[in-house]
């Protein structure tokens, strides 16, 4: 069986770093997928879907530093679905991509010469090991 995800899109917001009890980092943010078609009447149409992204570890930490609202990313990682209580006691389900692979693959460049103040970095691709969640102890990471 496998459960395997891959996404090229734009993210939708920056991404919101937490840090769990035990200093892990945990990065979560929206990418937007789209695809265009032309429907009956031979208008061309797009339909976006939005996915809600979870990274662990290191990526959280490349995340934090490098990726912005807008920016272009391909995500490779699983389905997860999960229920929680929201503030009022209401049980929520939500659907994630818990990404184990991202790919940065360039920035939107501006008419007005601004930008990221930090330049991304030199190697575009990572990877982290996300098969064991909740995170391992520190002294256990492969990296």
């Amino acid at each position: 069986m496998i459960n395997k995800v891959i996404l090229v899109g734009n993210v939708g917001k920056d991404p919101e770093i937490k840090h769990i009890p035990n200093g892990t980092a945990v990065a979560q943010f929206s990418l937007a997928t789209s695809e265009t078609y032309k429907d009956k009447n031979g208008a061309k149409t797009t339909q976006t879907e939005w996915h809600n992204i979870v990274l662990w570890r290191g990526l959280a930490e490349v995340a934090e530093k490098y990726v912005k609202k807008g920016d272009p990313l391909y995500i490779e990682g699983k389905i997860r679905s999960r229920s929680y209580e929201d503030k009022d006691g209401n049980k929520r389900y939500i659907t994630e991509i818990v990404g184990d692979t991202m790919q940065m693959l360039g920035r939107k460049q501006s008419g007005d010469g601004g930008g990221h103040a930090t330049p991304p970095p030199s190697q575009e691709n990572y990877a982290a090991n996300t098969a064991n969640e909740p995170p391992m102890a520190p002294d256990d990471l492969p990296f």
